[in-house]
């Protein structure tokens, strides 16, 4: 594993340093894990969703081959990417869903390692989303630590590498991001529901 990491580090550098060729090797060695981090994605989403596994990876590989000014620095950081496009992606995609569905309001979101959603899935993803985006602007660093670990299904120490920063950090904002989310999101239902 350590090598394949090295190898995938080595060719996203080399990407970012303008060497498309790269991209011919990196492909196999990311595959997989891209297809890993979709699957996390699509679990979570309602059944009969008309998006694929499959699809949702292509989609996403397209606009990480298309972004012509990153500087990738490890494969941590190139796969919370990836978990980031794929996350707008499927926001997106609920957002046109809801917008033809009258009262599409937020059902509750669980926030834990087992992760079960209720059948309104696609309001409730949006209403992640929107909260996140909202703690992202309080504090970054937490909010990337929960789009990589939630969304990018990254372990403690894949998130730490990415973010630069020792686990410990990691463990301790994802507890407290969690929860500030749990909170959010509940006075939202709230509020919708009064």
């Amino acid at each position: 594993m350590a090598s394949k990491v090295t190898d995938v580090t080595e060719l996203l550098i080399r990407w970012s340093g303008g060497e498309r060729e790269c991209l011919n090797e990196l492909t196999p060695l990311v595959e997989q894990e891209l297809r890993r981090i979709a699957h996390r994605h699509m679990m979570r989403e309602r059944p009969g969703h008309t998006l694929q596994t499959t699809a949702l990876v292509n989609e996403a590989w397209l606009k990480l081959v298309d972004q012509s000014r990153a500087n990738w620095q490890s494969r941590a950081q190139f796969l919370g990417v990836a978990a980031s496009l794929m996350r707008h992606i499927l926001v997106d995609r609920a957002r046109a869903v809801c917008r033809g569905k009258r009262g599409g309001g937020a059902a509750h979101l669980p926030l834990d390692e087992a992760l079960v959603f209720s059948p309104e899935k696609s309001a409730a993803l949006i209403a992640l989303d929107e909260t996140l985006q909202d703690f992202a602007r309080i504090d970054p660093r937490k909010a990337q630590v929960v789009e990589l670990r939630y969304f990018g299904g990254l372990s403690v120490e894949e998130t730490a590498a990415a973010l630069q920063v020792h686990p410990n950090t990691v463990i301790r904002d994802w507890s407290l991001a969690r929860k500030w989310l749990k909170r959010e999101l509940t006075r939202g239902r709230s509020a919708d529901a009064g």
